[in-house]
């Protein structure tokens, strides 16, 4: 069950507050006893109470009197205390991250061999977005067949995402796609395209005939290939991503004179 104290308040000071609700105008010694909070609490809780102005108070009497203020007026005021309580912590939270990235950015990246898989769609777009997220100078894409990156749906609002954020971090994208790709993509794919990323001027996109499959090549180290479903070539059914500096170097090769013969298309 939900209660004040799920908003921020102690176990006396909800106590206090629903007794109050009840007895209306009181002192802090009747307060004590109908809601069964210590007489040498009460004036803590009281004092707190007042400070989340949930309950005002009849300085002029003596005794001093308490009384609640309205529940909505109340949650209201508890409902704006955490949110400004959750900013606060946010802000924290980001301005560790912004240090902690700083911190272990300057150390040197390792170019060892390494490669992993993801296999299911989910799992695969996962993948693909955080290595996507990772380059830091240069991106390849080379799509020759339909690929969930180009699904606006779902995955392809998130591919358009990370090339954005790319961009404004100053990475080179080059986008290769066969001219059959090109004329089965729907409208709103090309739309998305050019509202979002045409503009930059790191960003470019040709064609050639004969390109085939589905990788990207970030900062000329890593490949990241897609497995398509043998049943539904539009989906992929697996992702390999490749650390291997030698192999990219090779990639690259093949794909630098198939990029100079491309024809720009137009956005």
């Amino acid at each position: 069950m939900t209660s004040l104290r799920d908003l921020g308040l102690s176990e006396y000071e909800a106590r206090a507050y629903r007794a109050l609700l009840r007895t209306g105008a009181t002192t802090a010694k009747e307060l004590s006893r109908a809601s069964d909070v210590p007489m040498g609490r009460v004036y803590d809780v009281l004092n707190s109470l007042e400070q989340y102005h949930l309950i005002r108070s009849q300085a002029a009497s003596r005794p001093k009197k308490y009384v609640a203020v309205e529940p909505d007026t109340a949650l209201d005021r508890l409902l704006e205390s955490k949110r400004q309580e959750l900013a606060e912590k946010a802000e924290q939270y980001e301005n560790v991250v912004a240090e902690l990235t700083d911190e272990l950015d300057a150390a040197e990246p390792v170019h060892d061999q390494f490669w992993t898989a993801a296999v299911g769609a989910d799992e695969t777009i996962d993948l693909l977005v955080e290595r996507l997220a990772a380059a830091d100078h240069s991106l390849v894409m080379v799509a020759g067949t339909p690929s969930p990156q180009f699904d606006l749906d779902a995955v392809g609002d998130l591919v358009v995402d990370e090339l954005e954020a790319a961009l404004d971090r100053g990475v080179e994208v080059s986008m290769l796609m066969s001219p059959d790709l090109v004329d089965s993509l729907p409208e709103s794919v090309g739309q998305s395209y050019m509202n979002r990323l045409s503009s930059a001027q790191n960003f470019h996109v040709r064609t050639a005939e004969n390109v085939t499959g589905v990788f990207n090549l970030i900062d000329d180290v890593e490949v990241c290939i897609e497995v398509p479903n043998p049943l539904d070539p539009g989906q992929a059914f697996a992702m390999i991503d490749l650390k291997d500096p030698e192999f990219a170097a090779d990639l690259r090769e093949t794909f630098d004179p198939r990029w100079e013969e491309a024809a720009p298309l137009p956005l």
